[in-house]
């Protein structure tokens, strides 16, 4: 767990499950990581359950008391389509990587709370430097909404590959920093109305 003071300062999102949420049946054995630990296990075929966020291509379900979530490579194992592979112009220049690097941090979603990296003020930088290759190194620095979160590296892998997607991304180094401290005012406006912080 984060720890009372350390979860108390985290956005407060109502409702992890309700009737709306979609029913789920694992077609076949899924590696997934448990929320919020981040512990990896498997889960078998036959399970069912709930998807209680289907945001940037990933999906968190709630399993027998427990949250999971499945990575976008394993759509497939509870009946949903993978993402569909990045494209980037030929010619593309390292500002149209940077474009692209800051849409696929968009698609990064902490599984608890239903708002992406960026919006959550979690992204402080992104470099994308060229190499003499033709290919492109990317730098994040980012941090958590609490030290203690168990997802960090999940988040910190979630980021990494989605920025790896990229076409002429040779590799992703993602910088977990807690120099500032997260704090609410980092969240965009919308993501503070949509957790009712404003």
């Amino acid at each position: 767990m984060h720890g009372l003071a350390a979860h108390a300062a985290r956005p407060h999102v109502p409702g992890m499950y309700s009737r709306s949420s979609e029913p789920v049946r694992f077609e076949r054995d899924c590696d997934v990581v448990l929320v919020p630990q981040g512990e990896q296990v498997t889960l078998p075929a036959g399970s069912i359950g709930y998807i209680t966020q289907a945001l940037g291509g990933s999906y968190t379900v709630f399993v027998e008391g427990n949250l999971f979530r499945v990575a976008g490579k394993d759509a497939d194992a509870i009946g949903k389509e993978p993402p569909e592979p990045l494209e980037l112009s030929a010619g593309a220049t390292d500002e149209d990587v940077e474009k692209l690097v800051w849409k696929q941090l968009r698609t990064c979603f902490d599984p608890e709370i239903p708002i992406n990296v960026v919006d959550l003020g979690l992204v402080y930088e992104a470099t994308v430097r060229a190499r003499e290759d033709g290919l492109r190194d990317v730098e994040i620095k980012m941090t958590l909404t609490a030290p203690a979160c168990g997802m960090g590296d999940i988040l910190v892998d979630d980021v990494r590959s989605k920025l790896e997607m990229i076409p002429t991304v040779h590799e992703a180094d993602v910088e977990l920093v807690f120099d500032p401290p997260w704090n609410r005012t980092m969240m965009s406006e919308a993501a503070r109305l949509e957790t009712g912080m404003l």
